[in-house]
């Protein structure tokens, strides 16, 4: 058994090891200290960004996951992970092993980087400290990149504000067994308990005061990362994340705080070296200082390329001091939500793209949303809609680049909504030029409820706007050389735990016809308490003609 040589540690390389689990070789920099007297496992395991030759797999040590300090009750000493990769669930066929060195100065985080494995194929993986041993995650590489390969079971999920509710859609997304999970952002948040409350009181409390100093930030991502619900997520498959603002502070632009703040950047040190200690991340981003790459492209054989966008470091503040306005500064041309230089390395890859989806797996809503049903546009500064000139040169480069089928994948706003995306959204007969998805919210704004989608009064002003709804949950997408279907699936409630999951609504976006096409909307009623989840088994083909249940 062997170690990629490029398996990397982030403080340190990996020591390559053979033979039985125990038995774990002296490790450089290691420590003879006491052995732990309580598991370190306590936040789980995670895989992600992979590719066709490997993937990273992660854990972090606390056996203490709340203390104060943020370290997780480990000692101040580095620590030997032993970790395998195996080719079956039960370990009798282990391919590769190695010591991995869990240092201090990280929180006692691993990522462990590897490469050379076989491509489109499903590992499973775990780690090991002394006599303790982690639960089994399962992973998988993307195909050959020459390789169409077969169907992409693809979900995506946003906003899990921890006091809101229980993350009971994580678990039932988990049950849903995907092979690849995107988190388009605001994976915990940063308010101190009895801060931002939802009707009726939150069900849950945040441990510790609002997020800003290092300490504060692995404390919080620790206690989000014990709930059982979100570590059987991470368990089934790999994940892409890329963060919001709340990862930071809410509304942050740049170098540009919410309020003014002189401490600003070294909080946003602070919560970019957090971030990375606590996710499936390559070394590639790796924070230095203020700033940590976040925008990279997964290629997933020549079915999909998944451009993961970061609209938070790069943008210029919002304009008009930020909400819903008729704002002179979202029409500026100067003005970006990307970055140049990102806006580059985006319209690059359209045009080197031969994939049959290029997807765009980011933060904030895409289309136009006017709430305005007078001559004015009132839009949300937050969103692209305050960057018009941003959207406008995106949107015309994959329509120059010839990309065969622009889909974006969208986060933020806790509710459910589907667009078809325009050059001119001022003439709501001009082409369809791509397709957006947004997620609702794992739990961000607590229950919310059903209704009926075209009484909401944007889909009134914004004829591109095709669906909405108001609970929580997580889209599920099925991509395949003809289509992409998704299914946007609801929790009744997340006050309480264990709620039914169920298919609110399916759409298909067919190859090379951009827009979307609704194959099933359910009626309004309530879901069976006994069903986890219920997707439709025929299309309702009088839905197709209205959004109307």
């Amino acid at each position: 058994m062997s170690v990629s040589r490029r398996t990397l540690l982030l403080g340190g390389a990996a020591v390559g090891a053979a033979g039985a689990v125990g038995g774990l070789p002296a490790a450089a920099g290691a420590t003879p200290a006491k052995p732990l007297r309580q598991d370190p496992f306590t936040l789980g395991v995670a895989s992600g960004d992979p590719d066709h030759e490997g993937f990273v797999l992660w854990t972090r040590l606390a056996p203490q996951p709340l203390a104060e300090d943020g370290l997780g009750g480990m000692p101040a000493r580095t620590v030997p992970v032993r970790w395998e990769l195996a080719a079956d669930e039960r370990f009798r066929r282990v391919v590769r092993t190695g010591t991995a060195l869990a240092r201090p100065q990280a929180a006692h985080s691993v990522h462990v980087e590897l490469d050379g494995l076989q491509a489109g194929r499903e590992y499973f993986y775990r780690f090991h400290v002394e006599r303790y041993t982690s639960p089994v995650g399962r992973t998988r590489t993307a195909p050959p990149p020459w390789s169409v390969g077969g169907a992409l079971a693809m979900a995506f999920v946003s906003c899990s504000q921890y006091e809101h509710g229980y993350f009971t859609a994580y678990k039932r997304l988990a049950e849903a067994d995907p092979d690849l999970i995107l988190h388009l952002g605001d994976y915990q948040y940063e308010y101190a308990p009895d801060t931002y409350n939802i009707p009726g009181g939150n069900p849950r409390d945040h441990e510790g005061p609002e997020t800003r100093t290092l300490a504060n930030y692995r404390q919080r991502h620790a206690q989000y990362k014990t709930d059982a619900d979100l570590q059987a997520a991470h368990l089934v498959a790999p994940w892409l994340v890329v963060f919001d603002d709340h990862e930071v502070e809410n509304n942050w632009a740049d170098d540009v705080p919410e309020a003014p703040d002189p401490e600003f950047p070294a909080r946003r040190a602070a919560a970019f070296q957090a971030y990375y200690e606590n996710m499936p991340l390559r070394r590639t981003s790796i924070p230095r200082g203020i700033d940590m790459q976040l925008y990279r492209r997964v290629q997933w054989g020549r079915l999909a390329t998944f451009h993961m966008l970061d609209t938070r470091q790069y943008r210029d503040d919002q304009g008009c001091g930020d909400g819903y306005k008729d704002c002179p500064a979202a029409v500026d041309p100067a003005r970006s939500i990307t970055g140049a230089t990102q806006e580059r390395w985006l319209l690059d890859g359209f045009r080197r793209s031969s994939a049959r989806w290029d997807i765009l797996g980011q933060q904030v809503f895409f289309a136009q949303r006017d709430n305005n049903a007078g001559p004015a546009t009132v839009t949300s500064m937050d969103s692209w809609d305050g960057y018009v000139a941003s959207r406008d040169r995106i949107t015309r480069g994959w329509l120059g680049a010839g990309v065969r089928n622009p889909v974006v994948l969208t986060g933020d706003v806790h509710a459910h909504w589907a667009s078809d995306l325009k050059l001119d959204y001022a003439d709501p007969t001009s082409r369809t030029v791509g397709t957006e998805l947004v997620c609702s919210s794992i739990t961000s704004g607590g229950d919310g409820a059903d209704s009926v989608p075209s009484d909401h009064p944007f889909l009134g002003i914004n004829p591109h706007l095709r669906f909405y709804n108001n609970q929580r949950g997580f889209v599920l997408t099925k991509i395949t050389n003809e289509h992409l279907k998704a299914d946007f699936e609801v929790l009744p409630y997340v006050s309480t735990p264990d709620a039914p999951a169920y298919t609110r609504a399916s759409f298909v976006i067919e190859d090379r016809v951009p827009g979307l096409h609704q194959t099933y909307d359910r009626p309004l009623d309530p879901p069976p308490a006994t069903t986890q989840r219920q997707a439709p088994t025929t299309p309702n083909t009088a839905a197709q003609e209205t959004t109307r249940p």
